[in-house]
């Protein structure tokens, strides 16, 4: 009986031009759907971090009004809280300082952050974050 040769493919030692664009394209088009998605999650994480935020330094706030029966006057600031504070006085997520008037236009004060775009209104990304308003 004959004994048959094994079938030898041609030698594969790496990946076609047209392979690779393939491949390539197909990222490219995941991408293009994926990366969309996940940056509007990024900008709605980073407003709600914002929130949580002015929350925090709102119940500092609140500690500070309990001990000295005054909130801080605009001029004493934001840094008049650094004792009720376990670290030190955070800037908003986009690395801007909040903004503290008291008195305020909309109660005993004002807190908020610019957004994005450190400037007044705004929508989306853009839009101020208040201590007056949940998002």
């Amino acid at each position: 009986m004959k004994q048959l040769k094994p079938y030898r493919c041609r030698d594969n030692r790496g990946f076609t031009l047209i392979e690779l664009m393939v491949v390539m394209v197909i990222i490219g088009l995941l991408a293009a759907l994926v990366v969309p998605k996940f940056f509007g999650h990024v900008d709605k994480a980073m407003q709600q971090d914002a929130q949580a935020q002015i929350e925090l330094l709102g119940q500092a706030l609140d500690l500070y009004r309990l001990e000295k029966h005054k909130y801080p006057t605009t001029d004493e600031g934001l840094p008049a809280l650094q004792p009720y504070l376990k670290k030190n006085l955070p800037n908003d997520p986009w690395g801007n300082p909040f903004i503290y008037r008291s008195p305020g236009q909309h109660g005993d004060y004002d807190l908020y952050s610019l957004g994005a775009d450190n400037a007044e209104g705004g929508e989306g990304n853009n839009m101020d974050i208040v201590s007056w308003k949940n998002m």
